[in-house]
C-alpha cells in the first residue's frame, strides 16, 4: 500500500498449533515468503479516558525492521470477516511521532509485539501472514472476501474456526479470564530491538 493510502480492511485470524504447521501449510498451498521472519514492536494510542478504543478506533504506531508506520484504523464492520477501513504512513522518526501524540494529550495505551513472515501466492493480491504473539501462534489472511474464504478452506481451516477479534481483545479476555486488568503482549525485554 502507497504511503497515507486509504483502504478497507478485510481480514480474519486461524490459530495454529506452532510457527512450523503454518509453514507447512503455506507451502503445500502454493504461498512463498515475500517478507522474511520480522520482530515487530506495535503501540497503541489513546486518550487517558480510552475513548479511542471505546469508539472502536485504533492509533497505532508499529516499530519493524527500523521502519515506522503510523495507523489509524476505523470501526470495525459486522459480518464474517474482520474488515474496517485503515489509513497508514511510513514515518521517518518513530519517536517523534510518538512525542506529538503525547504533546496531544494521548498515551502510549497498549503495547503488543509479535514475530511476523507475509507469504503471498503467485498471481494473487491477498497476503497470509504468520504471527507468532506471546499468546498463541495466527494465520491471518488479508484481502478480498471471497480469496480469505477459498484460502482459509485450501488452508484446511472451516469458517468455523476463523477469528475475528484483534490482538489487544484477545489479550483482554485472556487477561480477564485470570481475573487480571489488561496487561501489554509482550515476549520480554526489547533492548535493541527496531
Amino acid at each position: 500500500m502507497a504511503d497515507g493510502a486509504s483502504k478497507r480492511e478485510v481480514e480474519i485470524k486461524l490459530a495454529l498449533a506452532d510457527a512450523e504447521e503454518g509453514a507447512r501449510r503455506l507451502r503445500e498451498s502454493g504461498f512463498a515468503a515475500i517478507r522474511q521472519r520480522e520482530r515487530e514492536l506495535n503501540t497503541l494510542y489513546d486518550w487517558p479516558d480510552g475513548r479511542l478504543r471505546q469508539q472502536g478506533y485504533a492509533l497505532r504506531i508499529r516499530a519493524c525492521g527500523g521502519r515506522h508506520t503510523l495507523t489509524f484504523k476505523g470501526q470495525a464492520e459486522a459480518g464474517v470477516h474482520h474488515a474496517r477501513e485503515e489509513l497508514e504512513v511510513e514515518i521517518a522518526e518513530g519517536s517523534l511521532a510518538e512525542q506529538i501524540l503525547e504533546r496531544l494529550g494521548l498515551r502510549a495505551a497498549f503495547r503488543y509485539e509479535k514475530f511476523r513472515t507475509e507469504y503471498q501466492r503467485a498471481g494473487e493480491e491477498g497476503i497470509a501472514t504468520l504471527d507468532e504473539t506471546p499468546l498463541g501462534v495466527f494465520l491471518e489472511l488479508e484481502g478480498e472476501p471471497d480469496w480469505i474464504d477459498k484460502t482459509a478452506a485450501d488452508l484446511g481451516f472451516p469458517r468455523a474456526d476463523y477469528i475475528l477479534k484483534s490482538y489487544v481483545r484477545l489479550q483482554a479476555e485472556a487477561c480477564a479470564a485470570r481475573g487480571a486488568a489488561l496487561e501489554d503482549l509482550l515476549f520480554g525485554e526489547h533492548q535493541g530491538f527496531c
